[in-house]
């Protein structure tokens, strides 16, 4: 069974600021890593088609596709996590999140689905109005 992750997408105002910062992290590491403190206890159920869904602005606006979980030795935490990302970016319908700590997970059932499988115009739409609808609980 497949299972999904939520973090939020600090310090980023936009889908484009998260895209900025992770073509950095793919220049340095080669691929787009999320680093956390603790790792998924279900990694085989993440691993099997499972997706990063991100939160920016208290919203989940867009998901990544999972490739690889790996803990790694760090000097001042003694251990981290690196969640390896597919670097395609897959918008989704908005669905508005508190803010938490760390990561969740999220079942395939109250995942967002896709935009293009919502039949909506993500190609069309800009990502200001598409913000303002969501403020203003249009969207």
């Amino acid at each position: 069974m497949t299972i999904h992750l939520v973090k939020l997408c600090v310090g980023a105002d936009n889908i484009d600021d998260l895209r900025l910062w992770q073509n950095d992290e793919a220049r340095h590491r080669g691929r787009p890593v999320c680093d956390t403190r603790h790792a998924p206890k279900r990694v085989e159920e993440v691993l099997a088609g499972g997706s990063l869904y991100w939160v920016i602005r208290g919203v989940i606006v867009v998901r990544q596709r999972v490739t690889a979980i790996d803990v790694v030795a760090d000097p001042v935490t003694r251990t981290r996590c690196e969640i390896s990302l597919d670097p395609a970016l897959v918008l989704t319908s908005p669905q508005p999140r508190r803010a938490f700590q760390g990561w969740r997970y999220l079942t395939p059932e109250d995942a967002p689905a896709d935009l293009t499988e919502a039949g909506e115009m993500a190609d069309v739409l800009p990502e200001t109005i598409r913000k303002e609808l969501i403020t203003l609980g249009i969207w």
